[in-house]
């Protein structure tokens, strides 16, 4: 019977995420839209933030409560899950070539595999992040949010010079009274996604451990994909309308903003325990990172074949942790 409720509440957590990432994707493109805001720039902010909720709210919970061991192993997991399985996804089952913006291959991911490697270096160096360490970190994502400032203050300008060339007096009433919906959208789609998520962790954490399977397996497979599921579902359903931009966006902004801002809030609480085990994971999410440089790169975008790739370098990492 126990079985039999977990199995439900697991569909209805996926149905949450689903529906919630289609109002999100489509509250949050039309903001954009409205504000001149480049597509990229609410990937990277919003959209990341808003679905990195569940990896912050894991984190944070945990170091209040005096185990902050947690947060590395939810933070690199879901990193190197973001990547390799969710952009391999969003790659593999949208039919087409997911475009990657040229500031994202310039800028965000080298910094994404910069950041990667400190906080690599932090845990190699001294077995846990301080709360020094912790307050560095946040230094450097207050000049992250500054960057981000200055992009959509451009595109914003931008913006309004397309708009002295003629955007129609109908199709401009048309955004004005659509922003109170939009904004509905985006707050009930976060909302979805945050509770379907947590609804989802609990349900296939009971399925697996009715199952018999360790706690550290669950914690760096189904703890770590089930709070990644909203940038899986959100990144899938933008690729999916066409707005890529969002889509990659959210991966690299998600994983920048689990480095900077959780794991500096959590160190900042308490310090951060960082085990030699998670070495070897921390040089995987910075091999993950390098290779989707190198294939966004090489093309400017991703195709078929190189998210299946992205997807069986999970496949080895998975066996691994096997």
């Amino acid at each position: 019977m126990e079985t039999v409720l977990q199995i439900f509440l697991l569909t209805v957590g996926f149905t949450m995420l689903i529906k919630g990432a289609d109002f999100f994707v489509d509250g949050s493109s039309g903001i954009a839209s409205r504000f001149g805001i480049p597509q990229l720039v609410v990937g990277l902010t919003i959209v990341a933030m808003g679905t990195s909720a569940p990896e912050a709210a894991v984190s944070i919970s945990a170091a209040l409560k005096g185990n902050a061991g947690i947060t590395i192993g939810n933070v690199v997991g879901s990193n190197i899950l973001n990547i390799l399985v969710i952009l391999g996804l969003t790659a593999f089952l949208t039919n087409k070539v997911v475009p990657v913006a040229s500031s994202t291959i310039k800028y965000e991911m080298p910094f994404m595999i910069v950041i990667t490697l400190i906080l690599l270096w932090m845990g190699y160096a001294g077995n846990e992040i301080a709360r020094l360490e912790g307050a560095g970190l946040w230094v450097v994502f207050l000049l992250y949010l500054f960057y981000l400032f200055k992009m959509a203050k451009k595109g914003a300008d931008k913006n309004s010079e397309d708009d002295e060339g003629g955007i129609s007096g109908r199709r401009r009433d048309k955004i004005e009274k659509s922003m109170a919906m939009l904004f509905l959208f985006t707050v009930v789609g976060l909302a979805l996604i945050v509770i379907g998520s947590n609804v989802t962790v609990d349900a296939a954490t009971a399925i697996a451990r009715i199952v018999g399977l360790s706690e550290r397996f669950i914690g760096l497979t189904i703890v770590a994909l089930g709070t990644s599921l909203p940038e899986l579902f959100t990144s899938v359903s933008a690729a999916r309308k066409g707005n890529a931009d969002i889509a990659i966006g959210n991966i690299v902004g998600s994983n920048i903003f689990n480095i900077l801002f959780v794991v500096g809030t959590s160190a900042l609480i308490t310090p951060v325990v960082f085990e030699s085990k998670f070495i070897v994971d921390s040089i995987v999410a910075v091999a993950a990172g390098v290779l989707l440089w190198i294939f966004s790169f090489n093309g400017r975008s991703l195709n078929r074949v190189e998210g299946g790739l992205l997807l069986l370098g999970y496949l080895g990492y998975f066996i691994y942790l096997l």
